[in-house]
């Protein structure tokens, strides 16, 4: 079982830019994937960001294409999500999220269901 800690969120101006971390705890690094999942006020928790277990290949929801980055770093255990250009919709509860499915380990790309660990989540709120 991995455990993921959040940190980074908070309150930023539209058009700024906040780094989210998640450092993670058991296990090997590499051998699952992280990734970012939000939930908005009212909203269902969404696919942000995934990153492959050797940090290769990344995936991002359309919308934050282009203007967020996500990396990690095995030697610390610790994904990161880079957020530039922010809007007030993207103001949600980011959760980290790791997944020892092969696809997920392999491409960067998770899905909810397959998610084996869950971060508490931090906030972001971008102000118009």
């Amino acid at each position: 079982q991995v455990q993921l800690v959040e940190s980074g969120g908070g309150l930023v101006q539209a058009g700024g830019s906040l780094r989210l971390s998640c450092v993670a705890s058991g296990g090997t690094s590499s051998d699952y994937a992280l990734g970012w999942f939000r939930r908005a006020p009212g909203q269902e928790r969404q696919f942000v960001a995934g990153v492959s277990g050797s940090g290769g290949r990344t995936y991002y929801k359309d919308s934050v294409k282009g203007r967020f980055t996500i990396s990690r770093d095995n030697a610390k255990n610790t994904v990161y999500l880079q957020m530039s250009s922010l809007k007030p919709e993207d103001t949600a509860v980011y959760y980290c999220a790791a997944s020892f499915g092969t696809i997920a380990q392999t491409t960067g790309i998770l899905a909810a269901a397959a998610v084996d660990s869950w971060g508490h989540g931090t906030l972001v709120t971008v102000s118009s």
